[in-house]
């Protein structure tokens, strides 16, 4: 009796031993341990995978060439133009001057390019410009990735206008029902004309070209009834008409502009060096500090100033900037005003009101982010 139990013992231990082994092959596979390469892949929690831009930043590159590349326009006086000694002068050129002084040291350092309103943009896309400031409204179609473009601050306020002659009895808008109006093609300008004619219940008869020279002069041969553009760029164009005092903007606003600078879409870290430039330039304003007193505000007690004039707090360093940047920038430049005035202020042809573009402390809508 005992060996037949042994004996069934023993054969029971060995079905065991066999499901035992037919069974292990099932669980192997959960198992199976990832490939070394895949985890290694993955970065940890807490440490985020570094920005593309921060390898090959343009910022490299304009250090390393010595010069920034500045899209501009050359036929808007008071904002892009060249003067009898071909040098390039006006409210956007300075902004180019400021950049090349926050990132050189040197606001000579700029070489401009003229951009026109059809292909402004791919010179931005095509890297043949670094930084574009040419009157120029951001908008959500521009600022998506279908144009690729990185807006920076908005540096003017504007609105869009009409110009007339004064004895074409046209007052207002409505009076200009069958116009035919001079416009520059590949502008926010045109489509606000077609938008705002449209929705008023007006015909009209665009009269269209590619820059602002031949728009301008269309309209100055009488070619046109009305001319439309930014109401900056209508205060800067009659000047340069044959008979300035002929002619008068309509009170009319027809649209929003946002005039601001724009860089490549994809480099955040030549996006963040102009920007910041950009607004140490209203903050500066609203500071106080300007080309004249800069070195002696470099002794405020004020953190604010301390911090924007790179005495403490390492504010150019995270931006790949000397901490003194906006010195460098505020003693070759100056400030916002003191680039507005200079361009557009009292003591130029155009004596155009700040209006918007007064500091918030005014009644205006700049507004400088906090520099710490």
């Amino acid at each position: 009796m005992n060996k037949r139990l042994s004996m069934v013992g023993i054969t029971l231990l060995i079905i065991a031993v066999i499901y035992s082994a037919c069974a292990a092959p099932a669980a192997a596979p959960a198992a199976t341990p990832a490939p070394a390469e895949s985890a290694a892949a993955a970065p940890a929690a807490d440490q985020p995978a570094a920005p593309a831009a921060q390898s090959g930043s343009l910022l490299d590159t304009v250090k390393a060439r010595g010069k920034i590349v500045c899209g501009v326009n050359n036929q808007v006086p008071g904002f892009g133009n060249v003067d009898a000694n071909g040098n390039y002068a006006g409210f956007d050129v300075d902004f180019c001057k400021a950049v090349a002084a926050g990132v050189l040291g040197d606001a000579e350092a700029v070489e401009y390019r003229y951009a026109s309103g059809n292909d402004r943009f791919t010179l931005v896309s095509t890297g043949e410009v670094d930084v574009l400031f040419r009157n120029s409204t951001w908008t959500l179609t521009r600022d998506s990735a279908e144009v690729g473009m990185e807006w920076m601050p908005v540096n003017f306020y504007d609105g869009q206008g009409m110009m007339v002659r004064k004895d074409s009895g046209i007052t207002s808008l409505d009076d200009m029902d069958g116009a035919t109006i001079c416009v520059q093609s590949g502008t926010t300008t045109e489509l606000n004309l077609a938008d705002v004619f449209r929705t008023m219940g007006l015909d009209f008869t665009p009269v269209v070209f590619e820059d602002n020279d031949k728009t301008s002069a269309a309209y100055d041969e009488g070619r046109c009834d009305g001319f439309t553009t930014d109401k900056s760029g209508l205060v800067a164009t009659q000047t340069r008409l044959s008979n300035p005092e002929e002619h008068m903007i309509l009170e009319d606003t027809m649209s929003k502009e946002p005039l601001a600078g724009a860089v490549y879409q994809g480099d955040p870290t030549w996006a963040d060096a102009v920007r910041w430039i950009v607004i140490g330039l209203i903050q500066a304003e609203e500071s106080g500090i300007t080309s004249a007193n800069v070195q002696e505000m470099m002794g405020s007690d004020d953190p604010t100033i301390k911090r924007l004039l790179g005495v403490e707090g390492e504010m150019g360093a995270k931006l790949g900037l000397p901490n003194d940047f906006m010195v460098q920038v505020l003693t070759q430049v100056g400030n916002y005003g003191e680039i507005y005035n200079r361009n557009l202020g009292p003591d130029t042809p155009f004596n155009l009101p700040r209006g918007l573009n007064s500091q918030w402390t005014e009644g205006g809508l700049l507004y400088a982010p906090p520099f710490r």
